[in-house]
């Protein structure tokens, strides 16, 4: 078969099966293909959120893990897609924070410097839990799923050894578990305009959301590769993108009932 039939194949079968897996954001209103049910999503992110917690010490601070559970409990408060929230504190140098399908959130310690503030932390879930929403997870495991032909939605498990690393990978585990499967850049583009109307909502200062990822370049040492060799946007990028949110991000900050400002310094 050539590989132009073979191509115009592909592009039959994943248009015949986009009819009943087309998915749309209920933020920024993008449609996408996820062809992994909701309840298989959520229970892997059950099993990947018990793998980590029987893996990393939960923090102990009693300050920065009430700080931490508030800001996103606020954050949930707001997601449009609401789910079973569960929310943990890492103890760890690891600049980093998730939120796996169906609504559990782990932050790591060393990502609290970064943010700085309520507000700085604020986005960066705002940005995790727009992941969860846009259900970017499933569209990853569905490419994965039309790329390896024989292996199913129903088939997907953590207890699969030969296909744990791609699932861990499209969960946002990838960096935990030696996965190298972060975002693509459109994903994390999106989590980021997700993230900054989130943040305004839960009455959070959306201004401080550009300046962070200046700070995680600053953190990085200037180590980021190139754009163009990266499947995340560059610091700058982002940097800017978020400004060209801020006019609709104010809007909504200047209507929310509760505004808690920056918040406290973490």
């Amino acid at each position: 078969m050539s590989i132009r039939l073979q191509s115009l194949l592909f592009l039959l079968l994943a248009g015949a099966m986009c009819l009943p897996a087309c998915q749309t954001n209920p933020v920024t209103g993008r449609s996408s293909l996820n062809m992994v049910p909701d309840s298989t999503l959520n229970s892997l992110g059950a099993q990947g959120y018990q793998e980590v917690l029987s893996k990393e010490p939960l923090s102990r601070d009693a300050r920065k893990t009430e700080i931490v559970r508030r800001v996103a409990q606020r954050i949930a408060a707001v997601s449009p897609v609401q789910m079973d929230w569960e929310i943990s504190l890492i103890e760890s140098n690891q600049a980093n924070a998730f939120v796996l399908p169906g609504g559990k959130i782990v932050v790591y310690t060393g990502i609290l410097p970064i943010c700085e503030t309520e507000a700085g932390l604020a986005f960066v879930l705002g940005h995790e839990v727009g992941h969860a929403v846009a259900k970017h997870g499933g569209e990853r495991m569905t490419q994965s799923l039309l790329i390896q032909g024989g292996l199913t939605a129903a088939s997907l498990s953590l207890g699969d050894s030969q296909n744990a690393p791609m699932i861990m990978g499209a969960l946002g585990l990838g960096a935990q578990y030696g996965v190298a499967l972060p975002f693509s850049r459109s994903h994390e583009s999106e989590a980021d305009e997700m993230g900054i109307l989130f943040m305004a909502e839960a009455g959070y200062d959306p201004r401080v959301a550009p300046d962070l990822w200046v700070r995680m370049g600053q953190a990085s040492g200037g180590q980021a590769p190139p754009e163009f060799t990266s499947t995340h946007p560059a610091n700058e990028r982002r940097t800017r993108d978020l400004q060209g949110h801020m006019d609709q991000a104010m809007k909504i900050y200047d209507a929310s009932a509760k505004k808690y400002g920056v918040g406290v310094k973490l």
